[in-house]
């Protein structure tokens, strides 16, 4: 079977927090598939936390870098002299669905510059399929780049931010361009289906991110599970707040609770300092970005991961958390309920509740034969549904069967495994 030749874009690439990408890259390079990645900049030395981000970074091509070499006004009069239709087209593409306002026009036009630059490069390598993820301004550029080259692209769609700003980044038009639309949950799904029309559903795929269960140590339960641990940005939308409110009754109570909160952004100083005001300096450890290896250590570590935000997807974070055996307490929104499934792998709270938080983790802390149950069955439900190779093998299938002209059921099958796709998944190109 002839594989087609693939292309990875995304804003920034490798980063930390995207590690579901790589392990997305590199099982399908173990698939067989060629991969070339693209980032529209480099990731910052703060994202580079182990040597699989190095390895990405060190083959992976950067627009804005590229930009500021003869290689940008190259691309431009080659592409204005040899496809003066495709250049016209894909200009006016950009016209049309820039963001309001002269900001947003401004920078449409610096996207267009970029997916011209891109689509060289694509025709160069002979590419034959862009792939973009997430579906904000590096889609914008995917976009534009497919038109300018005259290729097929698609996209893997997140949330849940994207959906709040759907209309300005024309979610509708990318959905009515795209071979297809892999959507990492039946919620994203469903908000992509408001925008698609329904004339697009069947472009709409179900495409789950994933970890590696094999590669995360099963939490054994005993005593007292005092040990709580939070894994994200540090934003305000991720519920922090609450939860400190909901360590309050629950330090009363055993006095040698803890929160590791891992993860950085820009609301952490002012969450510090909340936890401070709240009496809890001694209880919460705010740990900063950690490299993928040192979150697995953290949670093999803890007794109940906690997760009270307002709005998500799926959080990868919540799969590693089960996948280790950790039982879950999150917040019944978006996509967290396709994992969390209550009393069964972990519990579901109401958002802002900061009681219903409290009593369920004091529930999770006494027990520890029903950490034990929760955990097992999380790590169960990881290991069926939410595999990253079994994944990438979903996702290979609709590469194939797009470059076949095939259709594709709305949760496509696992393409036939290899030899190597069986051995744990390696980055091709180190």
């Amino acid at each position: 079977m002839s594989l087609p030749r693939l292309a990875y874009l995304t804003g920034e690439y490798p980063r930390a927090t995207d590690t579901f990408i790589q392990r997305e890259v590199a099982a399908l390079r173990a698939e067989g598939f060629s991969i070339d990645t693209f980032a529209v900049r480099r990731p910052g030395p703060d994202h580079l936390t182990g040597p699989e981000q190095h390895r990405g970074q060190a083959s992976t091509t950067y627009l804005l870098e590229l930009a500021r070499s003869p290689a940008l006004p190259i691309a431009h009069v080659t592409a204005v002299l040899r496809r003066p239709g495709r250049y016209l087209r894909a200009l006016a593409l950009a016209l049309r669905t820039g963001r309001p306002g002269i900001r947003g026009s401004v920078y449409q036009l610096i996207y267009f510059v970029e997916a011209v630059l891109l689509a060289q490069q694509l025709l160069k390598r002979r590419i034959d399929h862009l792939h973009n993820h997430f579906g904000d301004s590096s889609c914008t550029v995917a976009m534009l780049a497919a038109e300018a080259a005259g290729l097929p692209f698609s996209f893997t769609l997140h949330g849940s931010g994207i959906f709040f700003e759907a209309k300005s980044w024309r979610l509708d038009e990318k959905l009515a361009r795209a071979s297809f639309c892999a959507c990492i949950s039946h919620f994203t799904r469903s908000q992509a289906a408001i925008f698609a029309g329904a004339e697009h559903h069947d472009r709409l795929h179900l495409i789950h991110c994933g970890v590696e269960p094999h590669r995360l140590a099963s939490v054994t339960h005993d005593g007292q599970g005092t040990r709580l641990i939070f894994v994200g940005r540090v934003v305000e939308a991720k519920g922090l707040s609450d939860l400190f409110d909901a360590m309050g009754p629950l330090v009363e109570r055993w006095p040698d609770l803890t929160l590791t909160v891992v993860g950085d952004g820009p609301d952490r100083a002012a969450l510090a300092q909340q936890a401070q005001r709240s009496g809890l300096a001694q209880q919460v450890e705010f740990t900063g970005t950690k490299a993928q290896g040192d979150v697995t250590g953290l949670l093999a570590a803890a007794d109940v991961f906690v997760l009270p935000s307002y709005a998500e997807g799926v959080p990868v974070v919540v799969m590693e958390a089960l996948g280790a055996g950790v039982p879950v307490v999150a917040t019944f929104v978006g996509g967290i309920t396709e994992l969390v499934e209550d009393d069964v792998t972990g519990y579901l709270v109401r958002p802002t509740d900061a009681d219903h938080l409290a009593d369920r983790i004091a529930r999770l802390v006494e027990d520890p034969a029903l950490r034990a149950r929760l955990g097992q069955a999380g790590r169960s439900k990881v290991e069926a549904e939410f595999d990253s190779r079994i994944e990438a093998r979903r996702l290979a299938t609709l590469f194939v069967n797009t470059a076949a002209g095939r259709s594709t059921p709305t949760r496509p099958p696992p393409l036939p495994t290899t030899p190597a796709l069986d051995a744990p998944a390696q980055d091709a190109r180190t």
